[in-house]
């Protein structure tokens, strides 16, 4: 029941590495005002990572120990409130750190930050709507939780152009250099299964 619900929420941490920094680029045109931008934004991300990929196990283990409805609800509801506060810091912290100096960066740092507070908001939707589901009757609680694992797995499918873009090129080399985005890579990869 919860199993497609586990499945496509570790699609939603594609998402987290899609800002971490996860490009391969050469160092050598190293740029300072870039590097300090980068660092601010991957500091920034780290323990959001790290609340992304701790919702995310949380569920599967609820998926796994085959729990009861009402824990199942609220392990999710957590769960998908901590996805929405972490994808709202994330989009408050590339705001907060300005637009990276490239080529179009105010453009990108925007698109980025609009991308990420509609995922913020998102997750405070499918918090609400586990939050309604009624754990007194299992299959009615079932049913529900299908509901919601298809718009997860929407959302874990939405583009992520805008992060893509905001990582591309010199920006994704600076973050790439950047040992706090190479830890939140690290822990907000999704787990196998």
């Amino acid at each position: 029941m919860n199993k497609k619900l586990a499945a496509a929420l570790s699609g939603g941490a594609v998402l987290v590495l899609a800002l971490t920094g996860c490009s391969s680029g050469n160092d050598d045109g190293k740029n300072e005002a870039l590097d300090a931008w980068a660092k601010q934004v991957c500091d920034a991300v780290q323990p959001q990572a790290k609340k992304i990929a701790a919702a995310n196990a949380a569920i599967q283990k609820e998926t796994s120990d085959n729990s009861e409805p009402a824990q199942v609800q609220k392990t999710d509801s957590q769960a998908f409130q901590d996805m929405s506060d972490a994808y709202k810091a994330i989009g408050a912290a590339v705001d907060k750190a300005g637009a990276p100096q490239v080529e179009d960066g105010r453009k990108k740092q925007q698109d980025a930050v609009r991308e990420l507070n509609s995922l913020g908001a998102a997750y405070a939707s499918l918090k609400q709507q586990v939050d309604k589901l009624d754990t007194k009757d299992q299959a009615k609680f079932a049913d529900g939780l299908k509901d919601i694992a298809t718009e997860l797995d929407k959302l874990s499918k939405t583009s992520s152009d805008a992060l893509k873009n905001l990582e591309e090129g010199e920006v994704g080399q600076a973050m790439a250099r950047q040992p706090s985005c190479r830890s939140a890579s690290a822990s907000a990869a999704p787990a196998n299964g």
